[in-house]
């Protein structure tokens, strides 16, 4: 049986300040933070957004869907669904959604963590967090495909 080749995926934590960014593949199933690309008044910074898109070359596209513990729509929802759909007709990419409950909260507690077992020594800032976030919902997102390519399409929402 032929070997899969790796598809790379590049993932969005939204937010009114930063966006996170992180990349992972198909293979693997990993992902990695990169540098979060700050949010100036002016609006979003799509030079930026599309430089990262260039760079990775990805095949596709993940953006965190802000929910509430009960599976509503985060207050934030509204606008990662706009964004989401203008990263689409940017880059001509397919984007998907990945549910993001609690992925910065997971994040910060990680980073916090390594910062505290001398794993990371220098202090964790905003946008290292907003960048893992984009980690953890693409570990998530890899995780539900796996599932369904495996014929489980259960646990959790999409």
């Amino acid at each position: 049986m032929p070997r899969a080749s790796a598809q790379v995926i590049l993932a969005f934590d939204f937010g009114l300040r930063r966006i996170g960014i992180a990349s992972g593949d198909t293979v693997s199933r990993r992902a990695a933070p990169h540098s979060a690309v700050p949010v100036p008044a002016s609006g979003i910074d799509w030079t930026a957004i599309d430089r990262a898109i260039k760079s990775f070359r990805p095949h596709l596209l993940v953006v965190g869907s802000p929910q509430n513990a009960d599976g509503s729509a985060g207050t934030l929802s509204a606008a990662a669904d706009r964004f989401a759909a203008a990263l689409e007709r940017r880059s001509g990419l397919p984007v998907r959604r990945a549910d993001e409950y609690a992925s910065s909260l997971e994040a910060a507690e990680t980073l916090k963590q390594q910062r505290a077992s001398g794993q990371r020594r220098r202090r964790v800032q905003r946008g290292d967090i907003d960048s893992a976030a984009a980690a953890i919902i693409l570990e998530r997102w890899l995780g539900l495909e796996s599932e369904r390519v495996d014929g489980d399409e259960t646990g959790g929402r999409n």
